[in-house]
């Protein structure tokens, strides 16, 4: 074990029940994308950087927003919702917003703060101690995999432990409420698999009791699928820092705080616990994909391997050598933000264990965790990714061109903000030595986040070159992204076709599917591989049509070929009962509005295609009475369309847009949908947030909220094309 700083026993023992801080104080700061938070403690600080209008909004903060002329139609109702929206805009061109949900991201980063002794920013203290409280469940006091699934172990153990290190003592109400959930789960024993490792990794539960994470894998050639060079990048990412820890036992020395965590977290003595028999205990709240019979049995196999006297010989220094070397060019391509936070956390924690507190790497991961921390209503939350910045931006910029307010003067400036944005995101160069760290080319890509992040997505890179085109259309916008740039964009879409013509997220599919038989999560589907998606697949599809009308002879032949395949992938992917199954949102409604769109695309429309008509009636089946959809988020873990409650705006939005394009004949049920989502506008122009949006992997859901603007204002303004702009209400 390796000793470490304890926090002062003060920070532990003294806070039971928080004074939380002051919501008029924080400022979100913006630059290049990055989206930071900061508490401001003096008087004169306040003045010189007052709140502005998103801070109030992002933040629950009253403000004014002055009462808008009611709509009457489409256009009119886009224009006022842009009006609200526009105030959101921030100074570097895009729009913010929490990209939280995930209820698991919290409580690495919070465990490396106390194993790496760096204290918890006393704001983002009391603001975490106040998102967990308020996200506790209601009934059990527990918490869930995401905000709105049941509780589970994973999510109710690591945030019972966050909330201990941040000072809320055992006796606290909402302790005593949550252990008493967590032992009727099971206790911690329970956890799944990445549970279980973060416990180990605090001392909070033994090693014997974690089936093996080999880093001897990475010393294999890529030309054997088991290299994690094959895998899902996210995949690989997490699994590689774990490989580390794991085969260094790497945790620190039980304090007097942890023996007290021991005795909280199990229900029965910690010393009693037979670790061996635990490693695939997992308790039916958190199981969602069992181990096959394989796995189970390269886990023992594995197990018996970790027993071996000096199996730390030159193979696995070898393995360890080549992780270091994997973490450093992750560390150092993304600027120490990592794909994701559950890396970032864990190449943290590797950097203090290899590097030191004292070294170059230690304090550039400190201070790029700032980067991934959300203020809201409830408290502070930990982003999925840095932020979801250049995705949220390109709908509204398209959304904006199919609602004609590109045309409006006074937003001009909006659009030109817009643009900048764009032209500063994009990626322009590709990382050094991307063949030894299994990336992608990524020269002329687009990301999810910012440049700094720098990963190549698919459907990124086609919607900011959309949004691109888009914005330089504009009668004299000026062409901040070159003809070279664009085209730049265009080789590394066409370089990312898969076999079967659809197109994945980060990069090309590289294993094979029996992969996902040594899923080793236990807590999401489909992780282990890339897979073709037809949302995805839709996005290249429309990017590099609209790049042919103003590029048309570059590389003409390449994108004909490669779009005729992604459309018999669309075809191909269509369920027998005319649905598409949506795999980055919501699930049904969202995998239909960009399926239809490809198909539009060829000229398919519902009254010549059969693949059209099905999509269309498969969505009309689901049309609710009161002229909406709302879907809930179990379609994503079923496989089947579960219906909400009640009707949401996204989802609407999303069958609108599907069934315009597919140019369903009879007007009816889409005018009704469209006078759901003008009635559900608020005098001031903005849309109430409603269920949650988003999803990977099946089973986790994550926030989208900005969708609520973008995809209702381009579903408003493309209606207003078809069948005009006309008075839809009183």
């Amino acid at each position: 074990m390796v000793k470490t700083e304890r926090f002062p026993s003060a920070l532990i023992n003294s806070v039971k029940t928080p004074k939380f801080t002051d919501l008029t104080r924080w400022r979100l700061k913006v630059e290049h994308g990055a989206q930071t938070w900061h508490y401001l403690e003096s008087d004169e600080d306040l003045k010189q950087w007052p709140q502005t209008r998103w801070d109030k909004y992002f933040l629950g903060v009253p403000f004014e927003s002055p009462k808008l002329p009611r709509a009457q139609t489409p256009l009119e109702t886009a224009r006022n919702g842009f009006e609200f929206y526009k105030e959101l805009q921030t100074e570097d061109g895009h729009w913010a917003g929490e990209y939280g949900g995930p209820m698991f991201l919290i409580p690495g980063l919070i465990i490396t703060y106390y194993i790496t002794g760096v204290p918890v920013p006393e704001p983002m203290r009391l603001e975490i101690i106040r998102y967990l409280l308020n996200r506790a469940h209601k009934d059990d006091g527990g918490w869930g995999i995401h905000i709105e699934g049941i509780s589970t172990v994973f999510g109710t153990a690591l945030n019972y432990v966050v909330l201990r290190i941040l000072g809320l003592s055992a006796d606290h109400p909402a302790m005593i409420k949550a252990r008493a959930t967590l032992h009727k789960l099971g206790g911690a024993v329970a956890a799944p698999a990445w549970g279980k490792f973060w416990l180990c990794a605090m001392s909070l539960y033994e090693w014997e009791g974690l089936n093996p994470v080999p880093p001897e894998l990475w010393a294999l050639p890529q030309l054997i699928p088991l290299c994690p060079g094959n895998w899902w990048v996210h995949t690989r990412m997490v699994y590689l820092p774990m490989g580390y820890i794991y085969a260094k036992r790497l945790n620190p020395e039980p304090t007097d705080f942890i023996l007290q965590l021991r005795d909280e977290l199990y229900v029965q003595p910690y010393d009693s616990i037979h670790w061996d028999s635990q490693r695939n205990n997992v308790a039916e709240a958190d199981l969602f994909l069992p181990h096959t019979k394989i796995m189970d049995f390269l886990n023992g196999a594995l197990t018996y391997y970790e027993m071996i006297p000096g199996k730390i010989n030159m193979l696995r220094k070898y393995a360890l050598d080549l992780t270091i070397d994997q973490i450093r060019m992750e560390d150092e391509n993304t600027f120490f933000l990592d794909i994701g936070p559950v890396n970032k956390a864990l190449n943290w924690l590797v950097v203090y264990y290899h590097y030191g507190k004292d070294s170059r790497e230690f304090r550039e991961h400190v201070k790029r965790n700032a980067d991934f921390m959300w203020m809201g209503p409830e408290g502070m939350m930990m982003n999925g990714t840095n932020g979801s910045q250049l995705w949220d931006t390109t709908f509204i910029a398209q959304a904006c061109t199919e609602a004609r307010l590109v045309e409006h003067s006074d937003y001009r400036s909006n659009m030109l903000r817009i643009l900048e944005f764009l032209d500063d995101c994009q990626i322009k160069r590709n990382v050094p030595d991307h063949q030894k760290c299994y990336r992608h080319v990524s020269k002329g890509a687009w990301p999810f986040s910012t440049r700094d992040q720098g990963y190549t997505v698919s459907d990124c890179t086609a919607e900011g070159l959309k949004a691109t085109l888009a914005m330089q259309s504009i009668e004299g916008m000026p062409q901040l992204v070159s003809k070279e740039r664009l085209r730049d964009s265009v080789d590394v879409m066409l370089s990312m076709q898969n076999s079967d013509g659809g197109f994945a997220s980060y990069e090309c599919i590289r294993g094979p599917k029996w992969l996902e038989w040594l899923n080793p999560a236990e807590v999401f589907g489909d992780i282990m591989i890339e897979y073709s998606y037809p949302e995805c697949t839709t996005a290249v599809l429309t990017g590099l049509s609209a790049f042919k009308k103003t590029d048309p002879d570059y590389r003409r032949a390449d994108i004909e070929r490669v779009s005729q395949r992604a459309l018999q992938y669309i075809k191909k992917s269509q369920r027998p009962d005319g649905s598409w199954f949506g795999s980055w949102a919501i699930c049904f409604t969202y995998a239909a509005m960009f399926s239809l769109t490809s198909l539009s695309s060829i000229g398919e429309f519902y009254e010549n295609s059969d693949h059209a008509r099905r999509g269309c009636d498969f969505l009309l089946s689901k049309q609710m009475a009161d002229g909406g959809w709302g879907e809930k988020y179990k379609s994503c873990e079923t496989g089947v369309y579960c219906q909400n409650e009640k009707s949401q705006v996204v989802n609407t939005a999303y069958a609108v847009l599907a069934l315009l394009d597919a140019k369903y004949p009879n007007e009816e049920p889409i005018r009704r949908a469209v006078k759901l989502i003008m009635d559900r506008q608020q005098e001031n122009g903005e849309w109430l947030q409603e269920s949650i949006e988003g999803v990977f992997n099946k089973n986790c859901m994550i926030s989208y909220p900005n969708y609520k603007f973008s995809f209702t204002i381009w579903a408003l303004g493309r209606y207003a094309a078809v069948w005009g702009d006309k008075r839809i209400r009183n």
